[in-house]
């Protein structure tokens, strides 16, 4: 009985340090190691780096290679494609801080043609100078820009008006058919995160569409009544497989495009900031109560400097700059670093 005793407790230890389940019989296909479970390995929103003797200062001269395509926006390019034969017009809502970055190249040409309003949104967060600029570099014969704030609904009364000027031909038309009342369809397109469900519930006065401050909310096709004469089809946010300009991918992520989880927040932060020491702000100067000989630091030395004036220390009065990093990146996507453009046109 002793025996047989230590036999199963050596069985038993055997079996725990043994790191490798094979599969059963009728089971799942294949094999997962311990401590490699997804859950396990997800990353932080925000990652710190663990402190290192001797190691080299950041190297800011390069770029992330950031790269973020859902499964799912596959699917939705295939819907836009399918229902785009269903639509008279398209509503595609940009970023008005980054007009040329946030507009997905594969929806542009995948709508061409139709009658389009694109819509500046955030425009309260870009600056007014630039916002006025990328007004009349998109606007055209079959094209109209409107700067908007979807979040205070300033300027989302034009939307419609414009809708009515640029389908007019088509409104008389079906008119002159005996269709008094023709109804219109718009498909509505933008990124993730860029404000898409929001005007919707503006512009429709009612509180339908999810919307949240983080991309990938929606997830299917809804139809919504703008006005009377038109519907609205509101499709998820789509961004396309591959950034071939990586500053395009940087500053989709400066602006809360692309889910912080994925990324080096540190070196986000510091590339935002090689930007806003060439703007200097005041309200960035201010904030964080920097000089010119603040300015005049490389960048991550500056970050480490930000920590300091806002107290964000760790144990032996280091700087915590992953928490550093983590406040820049929310205080200008909140525009608290001044109203900021990134791209001209």
């Amino acid at each position: 009985m002793k025996a047989m005793k230590n036999t199963k407790n050596n069985r038993q230890k055997n079996s725990k340090q043994n790191t490798y389940r094979a599969p059963k019989q009728g089971g799942r296909s294949g094999a997962r190691m311990k401590g490699n479970s997804p859950k396990q390995n997800a990353p932080k929103s925000v990652q710190k780096p663990k402190k290192q003797k001797n190691v080299a200062p950041a190297d800011t001269s390069h770029t992330q290679n950031i790269q973020w395509f859902p499964g799912h926006m596959t699917k939705t390019k295939r819907q836009i494609e399918r229902d785009l034969k269903l639509v008279d017009a398209v509503a595609e809502i940009l970023d008005a801080r980054i007009p040329l970055s946030s507009r997905n190249p594969d929806i542009a040409a995948l709508t061409a043609g139709k009658p389009r309003v694109i819509l500046l949104n955030k425009c309260d967060m870009a600056d007014k100078r630039m916002t006025r600029k990328w007004v009349d570099a998109l606007s055209s014969d079959k094209v109209r820009a409107i700067p908007v704030d979807c979040r205070s609904g300033r300027g989302v009364e034009q939307f419609v008006p414009a809708l009515s000027e640029l389908l007019s031909d088509k409104i008389e038309g079906y008119r002159k058919k005996g269709m008094l009342n023709p109804t219109m369809r718009v498909m509505i397109v933008g990124i993730p995160n860029v404000g898409k469900s929001t005007f919707i519930n503006r512009i429709s006065k009612k509180n339908k569409a999810q919307s949240a401050d983080r991309p990938g909310v929606t997830r299917g096709n809804q139809w919504f009544t703008v006005s009377k004469g038109f519907e609205m089809l509101d499709t998820p946010g789509v961004l396309w497989p591959k950034f071939d300009d990586q500053t395009v991918g940087e500053r989709l992520a400066f602006t809360g495009a692309i889910k912080d989880n994925i990324m080096d927040i540190e070196l986000l932060a510091i590339r935002l900031l090689d930007l806003l020491k060439e703007l200097k702000t005041p309200e960035f100067i201010e904030r964080y109560s920097l000089d010119d000989d603040d300015l005049a630091l490389p960048t991550y030395e500056l970050l480490a400097v930000i920590a300091k004036h806002r107290g964000m220390l760790i144990s032996g009065g280091e700087p915590d700059t992953g928490r550093a990093a983590a406040t820049v990146l929310d205080e200008f996507r909140a525009a608290k670093l001044g109203r900021i453009t990134l791209e001209s046109p």
